[in-house]
């Protein structure tokens, strides 16, 4: 296992390689498929975003209330495909990677080389586990989508895999028959 203090440096990221185990330690936000919606919004009207791309990683989940004495309720990734329509567009304005469950498309895959980014896979079911690593979170914004409101986390040793590395090799790529 690697561990990974975020952002990562150009060097860094580069060095990163389709199936290599992470423990990643920095800031993360969360976004979900509302989030991208108004994010897209946002753009798309000229308006300022409420985060800074190019200091951002997106980990696509949503947060369960926090118990008490916890930063973070359970946090399991979502399906990041139906993130796909937004992430080029996000990763190419400078967004610095993403986290999530299973495959992402072709032109995620192009827009992560072209931009010399990641992709990090969570793991399905374990939610409560990745809520362990969360030590502080806050809403940072569109309250009112709730549980898909964006939120900021402060994590240590969030347990990931590199599924999309910056060369363009997948952990999903099928071998040549």
């Amino acid at each position: 296992m690697k561990h990974l203090t975020l952002p990562l440096s150009e060097e860094e990221t580069l060095s990163l390689h389709a199936g290599d185990g992470v423990l990643l330690s920095g800031t993360i936000y969360t976004a979900r498929d509302c989030a991208h919606r108004r994010l897209y919004e946002l753009l798309d009207q000229g308006k300022p975003l409420p985060v800074d791309l190019k200091k951002t990683y997106i980990y696509y989940a949503g947060p369960c209330p926090a118990p008490e004495g916890r930063a973070c309720g359970s946090c399991g990734p979502t399906t990041s495909a139906r993130m796909n329509a937004f992430a080029p567009r996000l990763l190419d304005l400078g967004l610095l990677g993403m986290i999530g469950k299973g495959e992402m498309s072709e032109e995620t895959r192009a827009a992560l080389v072209r931009n010399k980014k990641v992709y990090f896979a969570a793991i399905g079911g374990a939610g409560a586990q990745y809520a362990a690593a969360i030590r502080t979170s806050e809403l940072v914004a569109f309250p009112e989508l709730l549980s898909e409101a964006i939120y900021c986390f402060e994590v240590v040793d969030f347990p990931a895999v590199v599924a999309i590395d910056a060369h363009g090799k997948s952990v999903y790529d099928r071998p040549e028959e």
